[in-house]
């Protein structure tokens, strides 16, 4: 079964130690002025939005079906049986056609750095495949973030919805956007009032992709045996006028 982590917004309290428990796990500085920054960065692979009274957490939704990876030329990006999309910088070769890729805009470009990488999260893969939770649900005393196993995480999420209805929007978010994603969403208001990304289709993106790239054959031939015509009207033309001249001239 695959992993994922459920966030819900109704009880985030905006203390942001999972913003500090990820830095850490990644060798990052952490600082006020860093902490105030609520936007994914070269130094933040996790960040929490403000929104009035409520807090979203911005991070790799880990899609099922990843444009990032898909598009990724040297497979420097996976999806893993276990849920988390991984990163391997050793392949990596700088295109960043994974930035251009992911609808959520999560990976990031080192441009400070002299040789530079891609980061994103990759939902603390080595600890999940221990039996741990990820470094940022393990710390958040407030339970807003958790981990386990994606089916009972949103079975679970449906519980608290239909329990307390008056408390949340009644939507999970990153069950079918995008043929669904292993981070999961439940808050109090639609996503798209706490900064998240709303009106994204339930088919995958790949497909989507795939489908266009499809139909480019039949495009070129259809373009070629256009252009073939075009040249053939064009000198058939030349080749009357020309026969025609003879013709006069012979005369």
């Amino acid at each position: 079964m695959s992993r994922a982590m459920l966030f819900d917004g109704s009880l985030c309290v905006g203390c942001r130690q999972c913003e500090a428990a990820c830095s850490e796990r990644w060798g990052l500085k952490y600082d006020e002025a860093i902490a105030a920054e609520e936007k994914l960065s070269e130094r933040k692979l996790t960040a929490v939005v403000t929104a009035g009274e409520s807090y979203l957490r911005r991070l790799c939704m880990h899609c099922s079906y990843p444009g990032c990876a898909s598009v990724c030329p040297v497979k420097a990006l996976e999806k893993t049986p276990l849920g988390p999309v991984t990163y391997d910088e050793s392949r990596c070769i700088g295109c960043r056609y994974c930035m251009v890729a992911c609808p959520y805009q999560v990976p990031v470009y080192e441009w400070s750095r002299r040789l530079p990488r891609v980061r994103k999260c990759d939902m603390c893969y080595e600890r999940q495949k221990e039996g741990r939770p990820s470094a940022c649900a393990e710390i958040c005393p407030a339970g807003a973030t958790i981990c386990g196993e994606r089916d009972e995480l949103i079975a679970e999420a449906r519980r608290r919805l239909a329990e307390s209805p008056e408390q949340y929007h009644a939507h999970i978010y990153g069950v079918e956007e995008l043929g669904g994603t292993s981070v999961l969403f439940i808050a109090p208001r639609p996503i798209e009032y706490l900064g998240g990304n709303p009106g994204l289709p339930e088919e995958p993106l790949p497909e989507l992709t795939w489908r266009v790239l499809s139909l480019i054959p039949n495009i070129v031939t259809v373009v070629a045996v256009s252009m073939g015509g075009v040249w053939w009207i064009t000198h058939r033309r030349e080749e009357v006028a020309e026969a025609e001249r003879r013709e006069r001239e012979g005369k």
